[in-house]
C-alpha cells in the first residue's frame, strides 16, 4: 500500500463497542436485481459477490419493509418471514468478503410506483392528488412502525451486523423502530438523511440542524448524509460559504460518526475527502459499481488501475443485473457512473 492511503484503513470503534476495520463504505446502490417477489436472484448474487472485499461496511440497496411502499423494479424485501432465507444469503455473501453487512430498510411513501403495489393504496404523511397518495390513518402509522421493527428483527435474525434507516431522498421515513426489539448491544443502527431540498418549502440547513440535534440523542451508531458532491456549499439556513459536510460534522460535535457520500472516483479524491476531517467514513457508490475491488486496489498499491468511467462495451466486467446495465450503459442517469464517450452532467442538488 502507498503509505499516504493508510489513514483510509484505520479502524473505528462505534459507541456500542463494534469495531469497523477501515473507513471505506459501500454506499447503498439501487441495483434492480431482486426477483419480482423481492427475494435474491442470480443476478443480484453476482452483483453482491465481488464488491465488499476490503471494505469496512457494505450498506445494501433500499430494502422494502411494507408492500405498499415499493419504489423500484427489482427491489429487495424484508416484508415477512418468507424473506428470511434470502436475507440470510445476502448477509452471508457480504460477510464472507470481510465487510460488516448493513441492511438499509425503506418505504417509498408517495414515491412508491403505482404499478408495483398490486392494488394497494399509496400512503404518506399527507395526501397528494398529483402523486395518487392519501394520508395514512393512525392505524396505518402504527402498522408502518411495526413494519420497520419487523424488518429490523428480520435483519438481526438473518445475521446482518446492523440496519440503516433510510430517511433520505424524499422517501417516507418515520423513526419506527423499538429498543425493545433490539436488545443486543453489538447490533449497529444508522440513519441516512438528505440535508436540503429544492423549492421554497423544502428542507434547509435550519431544519437539518434541528434533526441532527434530535438524532444524536437516539440510540444510533452513525449518521449517513446523502449528497451528490462532498464539497457542495450550503444553499439556505446557514453560512453559504460553508460546505454542508462541514456544517453537519460540526453540528454532530463528535457525538456520532458521520458517513459522507459523494462523487469520488480516484484514490486521491477519496483520501482528500477523508482528510478534510468532515466525515469519519467515506461511502463509495458509483466508483464501486465500475471498480468492484477498489478497496483492495488501494490497499495493495494498485490505485493506478482504478477506472473513472464505465465502458459500455464491457458488460461482462461489471456483473450488473440486466435492468441496471440498461440504465448505466445509456449514460442518461446522473446517479450512475459516467460512461466513456458520453456527455455526463451530474444533478446539482
Amino acid at each position: 500500500m502507498n503509505p499516504k492511503y493508510a489513514p483510509l484503513f484505520q479502524t473505528y470503534t462505534l459507541n456500542n463497542g463494534v469495531t469497523i476495520k477501515n473507513r471505506l463504505v459501500v454506499a447503498p446502490m439501487t441495483h434492480f436485481g431482486s426477483q419480482a417477489d423481492g427475494l435474491i436472484s442470480d443476478q443480484e448474487r453476482t452483483f453482491l459477490s465481488n464488491r465488499a472485499g476490503d471494505m469496512g461496511l457494505f450498506i445494501t440497496a433500499a430494502t422494502l419493509v411494507q408492500k405498499d411502499g415499493k419504489a423500484f423494479h427489482g427491489q429487495p424485501e424484508a416484508t415477512g418471514e418468507h424473506c428470511l432465507d434470502s436475507l440470510k444469503e445476502t448477509a452471508q455473501i457480504l460477510q464472507q468478503q470481510g465487510a460488516k453487512a448493513i441492511l438499509q430498510i425503506h418505504h417509498g411513501g408517495s414515491k412508491a410506483i403505482d404499478d408495483l403495489l398490486d392494488g394497494l393504496d399509496k400512503i404518506s404523511a399527507s395526501a397528494s392528488e398529483a402523486e395518487h397518495t392519501r394520508e395514512a390513518t393512525a392505524k396505518e402509522v402504527e402498522a408502518l412502525i411495526a413494519s420497520y421493527a419487523q424488518a429490523a428483527d428480520l435483519a438481526l435474525r438473518a445475521g446482518f451486523d446492523g440496519v440503516e434507516i433510510h430517511g433520505a431522498n424524499g422517501y417516507l421515513i418515520q423513526q419506527f423502530y423499538s429498543v425493545q426489539s433490539n436488545r443486543r448491544n453489538d447490533f449497529i443502527i444508522g440513519y441516512r438523511f438528505s440535508p436540503e431540498e429544492p423549492g421554497d418549502d423544502g428542507l434547509t440547513m435550519t431544519e437539518t440542524g434541528a434533526l441532527i440535534d434530535a438524532l444524536v440523542q437516539k440510540p444510533l451508531q452513525y449518521l449517513h448524509v446523502s449528497l451528490w458532491e462532498f464539497d457542495k456549499k450550503i444553499r439556505r439556513g446557514g453560512d453559504t460559504a460553508q460546505t454542508r459536510m462541514q456544517f453537519i460534522h460540526e453540528r454532530i460535535n463528535g457525538k456520532l460518526p458521520l458517513i459522507g457520500v459523494c462523487n469520488l472516483f480516484t484514490a486521491d479524491q477519496i483520501l482528500a475527502a477523508y482528510e478534510t476531517g468532515w466525515a469519519e467514513f467515506i461511502a463509495l457508490g458509483k466508483t464501486v459499481m465500475i471498480n468492484p475491488h477498489i478497496a483492495t486496489q488501494i490497499r495493495e498499491g494498485r490505485e493506478d488501475e482504478i477506472e473513472t468511467q464505465l465502458d459500455p462495451t464491457r458488460a461482462d466486467r461489471y456483473g450488473f443485473p440486466d435492468t441496471l446495465w440498461e440504465f448505466a450503459s445509456s449514460g442518461t442517469q446522473a446517479w450512475l457512473p459516467p460512461v466513456k464517450d458520453k456527455e455526463w452532467n451530474p444533478v446539482d442538488i
